[in-house]
């Protein structure tokens, strides 16, 4: 009889900015592999709406709603989600600001408001997250931590991102240290540094240019690779970067 290489049943699992997208995507791969899931957004109607959408499927799944810039809030929402399964086995920090998500420039021609927004949620919500979630998982001796980056940490493109690509290469940094502490105790730390997606409106004529493949990359391929990091199979993995770029950057 055909068994799956791998399977998450049992394992309860929290993505934030998982209301749409790229994260919802993420959510459905954990939920198919027989996670429970908790969908994080900031908009408690979206992360309703998209837990629904998985209890609909056959998932068990519940909405966790909670703008992760604010550690208050963060906090309380990660123990309400522990308190109602409880623990969290599976942490996947997907909430960040997309290219295309706020308004951009070059660097001489952005402000310090700007890049603040950029670090608070790209670097200092996945650093927020893991906080509240780890003492649980070093508490078991098992967790898993996948940050959800960008390719623009590795290479420079005369796009004006320079402050969006600060905070992606920052939590690559985070990741790498973070995964040195707690290795030893059972947890993972690992990163999915994606290339351009489609996953934004315009993306696809996009992607499909600056990769090496004859298609552009979808939440399915990142969700399959966030699974298979969220295993028992990979627990020899940790302190990666997972490129998921579609050969885009292959130096």
């Amino acid at each position: 009889m055909f068994q799956p290489l791998f399977t998450l049943t049992g394992k309860r699992a929290l993505v934030t900015g998982a209301g749409r997208g790229m994260g919802l995507g993420i959510a459905r791969a954990l939920a198919r592999q027989g996670a429970r899931v908790a969908v994080n957004d900031a908009l408690p109607e979206r992360a309703r709406e998209a837990a629904e959408c998985l209890v609909n499927e056959g998932h068990d799944a519940l909405a966790a709603p909670a703008d992760i810039t604010d550690p208050a809030q963060l906090h309380e929402m990660v123990a309400g989600v522990q308190a109602s399964w409880g623990g969290i086995d599976i942490f996947v920090a997907n909430a960040g600001v997309p290219v295309g998500g706020m308004t951009y420039g070059r660097f001489m021609e952005s402000a310090p408001e700007e890049w603040k927004a950029y670090i608070d949620l790209n670097l200092y919500g996945l650093m927020h997250g893991c906080q509240a979630v780890l003492p649980g998982m070093l508490e078991q001796g098992w967790g898993r931590i996948i940050a959800i980056t960008s390719e623009s940490w590795r290479a420079g493109v005369p796009m004006g991102i320079a402050a969006y690509a600060a905070s992606k290469a920052g939590a690559v940094g985070f990741i790498r240290q973070l995964a040195a502490e707690t290795g030893r105790q059972g947890v993972t730390v690992n990163a999915v540094s994606l290339g351009t997606m489609n996953n934004w409106q315009g993306a696809e004529a996009i992607a499909r240019k600056s990769c090496a493949v004859a298609r552009a990359g979808s939440p399915h391929d990142v969700g399959a690779g966030v699974a298979y990091l969220a295993s028992e199979q990979a627990s020899w993995v940790t302190g990666q970067v997972h490129a998921l770029n579609g050969g885009s950057l292959t130096a």
